[in-house]
């Protein structure tokens, strides 16, 4: 055994016996501990990277995953398409729907902001319609890739929705009552949110702060293709 090498026992207790994970072809597939509810929320960039992440890895083992979010706007740089949908519509068993339009509420950027607020609100029902049909399909046996978000999902994302909440255009009422909904078997991951949204802190079982250290926005960067949009 050369210097460089592991003990023996040291491997045989790492997944794969030591050896390098390679890509295999995704199959339609149940997951065996999902279930949790997830928040992702803070004044750092990367919240929805995160989530889109983690529905990236779950489809790669072939759970179904749909991605609902709820205002994804952003200033006047930014164009009006965005990377992710892009990816997510050339990855089997992930799928996403966009309920909210471009800019933000309450930024005076323009946009209608009674129409921010019938959006989140059409989000809110959208994800209710969702989550029941999560509630109706069997989440312990595999769903096909190129399923109907309405046959169910495994994972469900519901992007900026904490961001919503916020400026009062859903309430925390209305988030608490769609956690109550969730069937035993939906991972169910929130994110958005600058504020700590401590009304959560019972409900969920994994919060993350993602916590801005330095951020280029603050010197007047504007927002980038193919890292913010």
């Amino acid at each position: 055994m050369s210097e460089d090498q592991p003990p023996e026992s040291t491997i045989g207790d790492t997944p794969g016996e030591g050896r390098s994970p390679e890509a295999e072809p995704i199959e339609p597939a149940a997951p065996d501990e999902f279930g949790l509810v997830q928040v992702w929320w803070g004044d750092g960039k990367g919240k929805t990277t995160a989530t889109l992440g983690l529905g990236m890895r779950a489809a790669g083992h072939g759970y179904r995953v749909h991605v609902l979010q709820f205002m994804k706007g952003g200033a006047s740089s930014v164009d009006a398409v965005r990377g992710e949908y892009n990816a997510i519509a050339a990855l089997p068993g992930i799928s996403y729907e966009n309920v909210g339009h471009y800019g933000w509420h309450g930024m005076a950027d323009g946009t209608d902001e009674a129409a921010h607020e019938a959006e989140a609100q059409a989000g809110l029902e959208r994800a209710q319609e969702l989550l029941e049909a999560a509630r109706a399909a069997d989440l312990d046996e595999p769903i096909p890739l190129d399923a109907d978000p309405d046959a169910g999902m495994h994972m469900l994302v519901l992007d900026e929705v904490l961001y919503a909440a916020d400026r009062g255009l859903v309430s925390e009422a209305d988030v608490l009552d769609l956690i109550d909904a969730k069937p035993d078997g939906l991972e169910l991951v929130l994110s958005g949110s600058h504020t700590d949204p401590d009304y959560l802190s019972e409900a969920a079982d994994l919060i993350t702060n993602v916590r801005k250290e330095k951020h280029p926005i603050d010197e007047g960067q504007r927002a980038r293709r193919g890292t913010e949009f």
